[in-house]
């Protein structure tokens, strides 16, 4: 068997997760960015998600990111937009809840965004005009069975 040369298995290539207990500087959008939210994931490192701009987008996890930085749905990202296709774009960085909730209160992601809720805006809301579920049953409705 061959000698092993390397400094370490798989879980040296990881890594050790040290960097998050470092607080890292707010980032903001810039000319050709735009805030969004994941509404699903696709594999192969592809998602939708909607722009803050109001236009749902294919989004592609850039090679940096990708396997190292864990992206949910529901979670808030900045994607660069691309010129060329305005329905698609690249995913520039991820933003912690804290950050999220920041960008929140500096006014930068408007108030209808909903945080932390694991669906992105419009997937969960409840819709009082649909049906129950379930059907009550009064203790006459049992007697009469």
């Amino acid at each position: 068997m061959p000698k092993n040369k390397g400094k370490g298995g798989k879980n040296k290539k990881r890594g050790k997760n040290e960097a998050e207990d470092n607080k890292r500087e707010l980032v903001f959008k810039e000319d050709g960015q735009e805030y969004a939210q994941v509404l699903r994931m696709l594999g192969n490192g592809r998602l939708e998600a909607m722009c803050i701009d109001g236009i749902k987008r294919l989004c592609h996890i850039r090679g940096k990111m990708h396997k190292k930085v864990w992206i949910s749905t529901g979670d808030i990202i900045l994607i660069g937009l691309r010129h060329f296709q305005d329905e698609k774009a690249d995913v520039i960085l991820k933003y912690m809840s804290d950050e999220a909730r920041l960008l929140k209160a500096y006014g930068e992601l408007p108030d209808t965004t909903r945080l932390n809720e694991g669906i992105a805006r419009g997937l969960d809301e409840e819709d009082d005009s649909a049906p129950d579920d379930y059907i009550e049953f009064e203790d006459e409705d049992i007697d009469k069975l």
